[in-house]
Order: C-alpha cells, then sequence, then structure tokens
C-alpha cells in the first residue's frame, strides 16, 4: 500500500510542477476566509483518487476537495497540496500528503515534497524514511536551543488570544520559532529531525494525518494540546520528541480552556 501511495503521490506532483509559479493561468477561487483553492488542487487530488482506486476501488477516501468517499474499514486521507497558499506564490514549501486509516487507525503516511524530491513514508510498526534513509526524531532534552515549527491562524481567529500567548512562552525559551507554511511538511521535518517540535491549533485531518504517523513511528509523540490522543479529532496538535514534547505541553497548559481543549 506504502507503493501504490508513493505511486499516486508522484503522479499527482507531476501537475503541482507543470504550473509551479505560473499561477496567473490558473483558476483560483476562495473557499473560505484566506483559503484558497485552484484547478491544480483538485486536478491533483484527481489523480491521486484515481491511482489507488484502480487498485483499490472498494476502499473509503478522505480527501480535502472532494470529501468523503464512502466505502470499506480502509480509509484514504488525502491532501493532494498541503501549502497551496505557498504554491500560488511561487513559495517554495508545499507538499502532497496520503494516509492511510483501517477501522480509524492511522496505518501508512506517505508526504512528498517535489521541489526537493524528499519522500517521507511510513507504516505502522516499520519506522519512517526519507527516501531510503532511516528517520529519527531529535534527541534534544528541552526547550533550550529547540528550533520549533508552528501555524500562525490565518482563518479562524477564536482562540488567536490563546495560541499568542503560548508563542509568547516557547519564544523565550528556544532557539526559533518556524512558519513555512506547510504542516505535512512541518511534521516530517520533526520525524527528521530538521525541527525539535512543532504545535497548531486548528488542522484539518488530511493536513497532518500522515505526518502523525511520520513523528510516531520515528520515535516521537504527537498528542492534542491537552496532551490527550483526540488530535485527529480536534487538530489542536503537538509533535515532537518525547522530552521537547512534554516540555512544550507544560508551556502550552496554563493557555488552555474548555473550549480549545474540546
Amino acid at each position: 500500500m506504502v507503493t501504490i501511495a508513493v505511486r499516486a503521490a508522484r503522479e499527482a506532483s507531476k501537475v503541482l510542477l507543470r504550473y509551479y509559479e505560473r499561477a496567473d493561468v490558473l483558476n483560483i477561487s476562495e473557499k473560505g476566509r484566506n483559503e484558497f483553492v485552484s484547478e491544480v488542487d483538485r486536478n491533483a487530488e484527481q489523480v491521486i483518487i484515481e491511482v489507488l482506486r484502480e487498485k483499490y476501488p472498494n476502499h473509503a477516501i478522505l480527501a480535502e476537495e472532494s470529501g468523503t468517499h464512502a466505502g470499506d474499514d480502509y480509509q484514504w486521507v488525502i491532501d493532494p497540496l498541503d501549502g497551496t497558499t505557498n504554491y500560488l506564490h511561487g513559495f517554495p514549501q508545499f507538499a502532497i500528503s496520503i494516509a492511510m486509516k483501517h477501522k480509524g487507525r492511522l496505518e501508512l503516511g506517505v508526504v512528498y515534497d517535489p521541489l526537493r524530491d524528499e519522500m517521507f513514508t511510513t507504516s505502522r510498526g516499520s519506522g519512517a524514511l526519507l527516501n531510503d534513509r532511516k528517520l529519527r526524531v531529535s534527541n534534544r532534552k528541552g526547550l533550550k536551543g529547540a528550533l520549533l515549527g508552528t501555524g500562525l491562524p490565518y482563518r479562524d481567529f477564536r482562540f488567536r488570544d490563546q495560541y499568542m500567548g503560548m508563542l509568547n512562552e516557547l519564544i523565550e525559551e528556544t532557539a526559533g520559532v518556524r512558519r513555512p507554511g506547510s504542516a505535512a511538511l512541518d511534521f516530517a521535518y520533526v520525524a527528521a529531525g530538521r525541527l525539535d517540535g512543532f504545535w497548531e491549533l486548528g488542522l484539518s485531518e488530511w493536513d497532518f494525518a500522515a505526518g502523525a504517523l511520520l513523528v510516531r513511528e520515528a520515535g516521537g509523540m504527537v498528542t492534542d494540546i491537552g496532551g490527550g490522543e483526540r488530535y485527529l479529532e480536534t487538530g489542536n496538535v503537538i509533535a515532537g520528541g518525547i522530552k521537547v514534547h512534554n516540555a512544550m505541553l507544560r508551556k502550552i497548559r496554563p493557555h488552555l480552556d474548555d473550549k480549545l481543549n474540546a
């Protein structure tokens, strides 16, 4: 199944690369506040679905642009272009994310950066790879010297104050915080040890399902921001090596409220 997911990602990447830095020729619409979609997103998603359906015609699908497709106990979770705003501006940070769940449990994940030809892959119990290299989260002991990733609020500002409180706490303790704009790649970078930790509020499942399994299979922790296991449901998430994750959790907890942790 990982092989099929990799094939789907590579086929979709051909669509993305064909129009990269040519946003002027694309049909672009706004599907929500500060949230854009183009024909590239839709076409890349259709390519992924076609590759998966050819091999697994009975599997269910959850895709960002086309929604839910009914099927059996297997479900593919697809983001054909994570980092659409980056892509449309020619900013070189975007990826394709494909995960698969069986009876609700994550079983495999693929995150592909077509510009760097970096293929991050994982399956439950088999570890995580970047191309053919085994991945491991960083072994940093705490926040001192840590490099963190995050995602600033850009469409849902209900929890802006809580987020800014978390940010203020963490920038004082760390070597820096980065906001590149693709959660799928942020998680992949945590798995690869390029980032020591990551947190964000309000993600969608397709943004980070594959990345979450990458981090866990690379020896890291992924929880919701209260420390629980409902991160795919809430979209409020912390990821990192175990000690960095726990240190982030301690800094973030004072800024939680009932609505944010619901």
